[in-house]
């Protein structure tokens, strides 16, 4: 049984649902990944469903704009806020869902998810699973890295423009004084008197 959607602003990723108690554990919904420009003043929300035994990372990051910082919040499906922060420009949580009701709970950086109460896994199912675990999170954290590549690029071309606006200002600026001292000092060296011979 799915668990209604969670309100989220900014980026949402989902690495992957639990096993449930009684049931085998069900497929993990795909990671979603939103990009989008958010003009001063406004609020973007997202929604995104989960199955019941879940664990759910929330990611956002800004990588453009004037101060590089937005506010962020997370709350479950019943309107209980789970996470609040204001003017970051990153941040990553996790929160979990118990049981079939739409019950969420949020752990700062939790990264443990329930075990099935079924069999203890076998030495290779706990190896694949742990390799399978580090690649997500190797996934999530270039996905990271991208993003904080793009703010830096946004970043250094802005900055870039606006040394190539002052720069011309200043060449500008330096050619008209170069101009006018010339000129100054061709006149005082002018001899306007008119001599007769």
């Amino acid at each position: 049984m799915a668990a209604p959607g969670l309100l989220l602003l900014l980026l949402l990723g989902v690495p992957g649902a639990a096993a449930a108690a009684a049931a085998p554990p069900p497929p993990p919904p795909p990671d979603a990944e939103v990009t989008f420009v958010l003009p001063a003043g406004r609020r973007e929300c997202f929604y995104q469903g989960a199955p019941a035994n879940a664990s759910m990372e929330a990611e956002y990051q800004v990588i453009g704009g004037a101060g590089l910082d937005v506010d962020f919040s997370l709350e479950s499906p019943s309107g209980r806020l789970l996470v609040s922060e204001r003017r970051r420009s990153d941040g990553a949580h996790t929160v979990t869902s118990w049981g079939n009701r739409p019950n969420w709970g949020w752990r700062p950086g939790e990264a443990n998810r329930p075990r099935s109460p079924r069999s203890p896994p076998s030495r290779p199912q706990e190896s694949i699973e742990t390799m399978r675990s580090r690649l997500e999170r190797s996934i999530q954290m270039q996905t990271l890295l991208r993003a904080f590549e793009a703010r830096d690029r946004n970043l250094q071309e802005s900055n870039l423009g606006r040394v190539n606006f002052w720069s011309a200002v200043n060449l500008a600026l330096l050619l008209v004084v170069a101009f006018l001292q010339v000129y100054l000092l061709k006149s005082l060296f002018e001899d306007k008197r008119t001599v007769r011979t």
